[in-house]
């Protein structure tokens, strides 16, 4: 036996390993919950009644942050108890800042829409209004069908560009993407939740937002409901960010 040889041969095999590691920890697609700064420099939270009271004026330079979106509605009735005074404490506070409604899969769309639309006003500067479209209670295991929740998702869609005249960015998990959204929503943004790494296993789809973390630091007095807030980056640089939604 040619122990050299061996030898080598292992060499060699850690070394393209190791190499592959390294690109793999690079390209984000390892298993990290820290996206590299100088590739994702643009980072921001999503807020809502969880995270209590918030320090909108100094949460900027304390989170180094740049945006920030704050849930609004949900379903067709429901309002965040906090929406109103986030909405209006953020106003000024030097975040770029957009309002969330959480889909209901059991809820008429135009009905969600009207919810949505006669709580938060537009204004100069806003972020594009967020869909957040992912399984609550029993439905992961006892999926809608397709068919169904496109045309009420659609009718909803549909009436937040017309009101805001802008595309709504959807917000989604890797399991309702590949269900409901893949090759549908295609000329909407995309914003996916996936705390574990990059998501990259998308055809011909490139995220605008990413989710990667629901453990940040809150250091804003930890609350009884959440000790926590959601992380996000944008895909691109601070000159794209605000090229791609128009903001000055």
């Amino acid at each position: 036996m040619n122990w050299r040889k061996i030898v080598k041969i292992l060499a060699g095999a850690f070394i393209v390993i190791g190499c592959l590691f390294a690109f793999l920890v690079w390209e984000g697609i390892c298993f990290i919950t820290n996206p590299i700064e100088s590739k994702y420099p643009v980072k921001g939270i999503d807020v809502s009644h969880y995270q209590g009271e918030i320090k909108w004026a100094s949460i900027q330079k304390d989170l180094g942050i740049s945006f920030a979106f704050i849930k609004a509605t949900e379903g067709s009735s429901h309002i965040d108890e906090k929406f109103e005074e986030n909405w209006e404490k953020a106003t000024g506070s030097g975040l770029y800042i957009g309002a969330y409604h959480f889909f209901s899969f059991d809820s008429d769309g135009k009905r969600q829409a009207k919810n949505f639309i006669s709580h938060v006003p537009k204004k100069k500067n806003m972020l594009p209004p967020v869909v957040d479209v992912e399984y609550y209670g029993k439905k992961a295991n006892n999926p809608p069908k397709v068919k169904v929740v496109r045309k009420e998702l659609d009718d909803l869609l549909f009436e937040l560009e017309k009101e805001y005249n802008c595309k709504p960015i959807i917000y989604t998990t890797i399991s309702v993407y590949q269900k409901y959204i893949n090759e549908y929503y295609n000329s909407y943004p995309l914003w996916i939740r996936n705390v574990y790494y990059r998501p990259f296993l998308m055809k011909n789809r490139q995220w605008t937002f990413w989710q990667y973390s629901e453990k940040g630091n809150w250091p804003y007095g930890k609350t009884k409901t959440e000790k926590y807030v959601d992380m996000n980056v944008f895909a691109g640089s601070m000159d794209g960010f605000l090229r791609y939604f128009n903001l000055e």
